[in-house]
């Protein structure tokens, strides 16, 4: 029987911060969902350093080992995720948000929340003085038909789902700040991928609103995703970290290049 405990909250980056660590932990999140104690989960960290994580689509393009190279070059981690989607590139001025939810018969429904979740957005950047929007920007980064934009031209969100009998996991990348930064990055690994991608199309909330730091939108972000409901915070339990210990393998990027 599942533990009527409302969301629980677990809060931070990892110790040590391993990227591909805390990207199995998301996959972690979902499994124990499925099978767990605890019918839904909120996890929200900032990322201890830079990285490029890789779609599993990009990892069979010729110009991958050459796009591991460009983002290591530049001083960010290559990882890989389990969900779907194109590279993307963040900062520890991001925020990423991890939901999972026990949800018997979830296979689908996929639409529905990248709507649900993405208005979510757009109505508390909007709070923010933000002009947000629901929808994908010419050349942007992992395109997406539910990015959450600035002005119609630059994305801030990219949101991404994986599916498992019983539950779900969606997850969400936001951009507080280092656009900058981004960009060169991304237009290196996409030139190298082939894809097509526009620098341009790279935004922040802080490029929006001036002063916005990380502090006040994560604040915000819990909020929205409480919508009232008791929030529990805790730490990360035991179990549940050897249980992505053991999935991390599979989101490392090999440095030899086999």
């Amino acid at each position: 029987m599942l533990e009527d405990v409302g969301m629980r909250f677990l809060r931070g980056a990892l110790v040590g911060g391993e990227p591909a660590l805390e990207l199995a932990l998301a996959r972690a999140l979902v499994n124990d969902a499925r099978v767990g104690q605890v019918e839904e989960s909120l996890r929200i960290y900032r990322p201890a350093a830079p990285v490029v994580v890789f779609g599993r689509g990009d990892t069979r393009l010729p110009g991958f080992r050459a796009a591991v190279d460009a983002a290591r070059a530049a001083g960010f981690e290559p990882v890989v995720r389990a969900t779907g989607g194109r590279a993307v590139a963040y900062t520890s001025a991001a925020l990423v948000v991890d939901h999972a939810r026990h949800e018997p018969g979830s296979i689908g429904g996929q639409d529905s929340r990248f709507a649900s979740f993405g208005e979510m957005f757009v109505d508390l950047f909007r709070g923010f003085g933000v002009d947000a929007r629901l929808g994908a920007v010419p050349g942007e980064y992992c395109p997406g038909a539910h990015s959450v934009n600035a002005r119609g031209v630059e994305k801030l969100v990219g949101t991404a789902q994986r599916m498992v009998p019983g539950a779900w996991l969606f997850s969400s990348l936001v951009v507080v700040g280092d656009e900058d930064r981004l960009r060169p990055v991304l237009a290196e690994v996409y030139r190298c991928l082939g894809q097509d991608f526009d620098e341009s199309s790279v935004g922040s909330l802080s490029r929006e609103v001036p002063g916005l730091d990380a502090d006040t939108v994560e604040a915000a972000v819990v909020d929205a995703y409480a919508a009232g409901r008791p929030v529990a915070a805790a730490p990360i339990p035991g179990d549940l970290l050897e249980t992505a210990r053991g999935l991390v393998a599979q989101h490392r990027v090999d440095p030899t290049h086999p």
